[in-house]
């Protein structure tokens, strides 16, 4: 299953328009391009909206806001709608700061996401209208564990019924979901934390995997999300005592631009609920 989404996207080579921070716009356009897909960035409104109609799918991550780039985000997330391409929200730190969660609140009433995908504490804002996080990190209260991964997935499926969108969760265990299945996913490592934007990055990878595969989307989530784990496993196995987050930032996306639709399908780590 993983396999053929993962040709798809290698295939397809789907251009994908990001409205993202700049502190990882770099990353995720490598990311992009790791994978088999297209990126361009376009944050400057009448350009945002051209730009999202030439392309198949759009991220929109809030992680640097500001006055210029917000009415760029609905403006593109609005035009995306009207053409029917996918539309994946990040809300990096939402809950965090009242312009960051005001804005992620205001996107979701107006535009129609594909897939959210954050941390459990930046999604719980989401669904529930407000809430904290530790700067742009979920909150230790929030985590995912073994012990409540049940009442997580419960939470996810209904967020996912509640807007009809694909709920991806991520963190020590991933949970992505719609409102009737969850894919629980174990793959990553730890020291993935450790670097700035492999979320943000996951994000753009997520948007390109479901531009591809417009019929399946949450299995292409799923599979992002899987490719996104694994490689930072298979990264972390490169390490040296020499190298440090810096390195394991660039072997990640070398795992990513290395990885085969193969080795996906026999490296992804998950079960249903």
């Amino acid at each position: 299953m993983f396999a053929e989404i993962f040709e798809n996207v290698r295939r397809k080579s789907p251009l994908v328009h990001n409205i993202t921070n700049y502190v990882t716009v770099n990353d995720c356009a490598n990311m992009l391009l790791a994978c088999g897909g297209s990126p361009i960035m376009a944050d400057e409104l009448e350009d945002a909206v051209e730009i999202t109609a030439v392309c198949g799918g759009l991220t929109i991550n809030i992680g640097t806001l500001n006055q210029r780039t917000i009415p760029a985000m609905f403006a593109a997330g609005k035009r995306a709608n009207e053409l029917g391409h996918p539309v994946v929200l990040d809300p990096v730190g939402a809950g965090a700061s009242a312009l960051r969660t005001k804005t992620a609140l205001d996107l979701l009433k107006e535009v129609e996401f594909t897939v959210m995908r954050g941390n459990i504490s930046e999604i719980k804002t989401l669904a529930l209208g407000n809430g904290t996080t530790k700067g742009v990190d979920a909150g230790i209260e929030d985590r995912v564990t073994e012990e409540n991964l049940d009442e997580a997935v419960s939470f996810a499926k209904d967020f996912a019924r509640r807007t009809g969108a694909v709920i991806a969760v991520t963190g020590a265990i991933d949970i992505v979901a719609d409102g009737e299945r969850a894919f629980c996913i174990r793959n990553g490592r730890p020291e993935m934390a450790s670097i700035t934007g492999t979320g943000c990055q996951l994000s753009a990878l997520t948007a390109a995997f479901v531009t591809a595969n417009p019929d399946r989307t949450l299995e292409a989530a799923a599979a992002a999300v899987c490719a996104m784990g694994l490689c930072g496993e298979i990264a972390n196995k490169r390490m040296t005592e020499l190298d440090g987050n810096s390195s394991y930032r660039n072997y990640i996306i070398d795992a990513m631009y290395r990885l085969t639709p193969a080795a996906l399908e026999k490296g992804a780590k998950y079960e249903m609920r």
